[in-house]
Parts: C-alpha cells; sequence; structure tokens
C-alpha cells in the first residue's frame, strides 16, 4: 500500500519561507510524478506543482510560479516544496500527490494516492 506523509507546514508572517517534505513508502517512488496540491477554505482543491518521475521537468500554476519551487530526492522517498515570499493567500492545506502514470499533470484525477495533508497558515 502507498502511504504519503507531509511534513513542514506551520504559521509563518507574509513574506516568509516554509519547505514542506512528503515522504512516500510502500510503492515505486522513482517512476512516479509528484505533485503538490493546496485547499483553502471553502475553496476546490487546487495544483501547486509538478515534478516528472527523473526531475527533469517542473511545472507550477501561475499563482506560484517563481515564487515556490518543487523537488524531489529518489534516494530518500521524497519530494519537497520550497515556499518563498509566501503570501495570506497561500493559507491552505497543502496535498502531496503521486501519479502511477507519469504524466506531468496539473489535474487531481491524474494522481493516484494522496496524503493526508499539511496546514499552513500565512499571517498578513
Amino acid at each position: 500500500q502507498v502511504q504519503l506523509v507531509e511534513s513542514g507546514g506551520g504559521l509563518v508572517q507574509a513574506g516568509g519561507s516554509l519547505r514542506l517534505s512528503c515522504v512516500v513508502s510502500g510503492g515505486s517512488f522513482n517512476s512516479y510524478t509528484m505533485g503538490w496540491f493546496r485547499q483553502a477554505p471553502g475553496k476546490e482543491r487546487e495544483f501547486a506543482a509538478a515534478i516528472s518521475w527523473s526531475g527533469e521537468r517542473v511545472y507550477y500554476a501561475n499563482p506560484v510560479k517563481g515564487r515556490f519551487i518543487i523537488s524531489r530526492d529518489n534516494a530518500k522517498n521524497t519530494v519537497y516544496l520550497q515556499m518563498n515570499s509566501l503570501k495570506s493567500e497561500d493559507t491552505a492545506v497543502y496535498y502531496c500527490a503521486a501519479d502511477s502514470h507519469s504524466v506531468l499533470s496539473g489535474s487531481r484525477y491524474s494522481y493516484d494516492y494522496w496524503g493526508q495533508g499539511t496546514q499552513v497558515t500565512v499571517s498578513s
């Protein structure tokens, strides 16, 4: 059974930074496209960033482009999301997701496995 566990969320002031981590177990991490999504209160879950299995290709949603960086360490079965210049509108629960079909996608329906999420709160 594939399990994803996120960590690194918390409370940060606007303009600050946080790094989220997601450890994957029970599957073939090295073959998965990995993505980060977020869901703010009262809103639908939205795409933030994705990275190909090799790490060579990345894809960002416009609201986070230039501020967030997605990366992965296949030796540690871990994907990261470095979040810089945080804004109050970045406040959300952040979810890690794995796509076993290796398609670099921003659609949540492409992803097979999900973590439980980690809360990020940005105070203004």
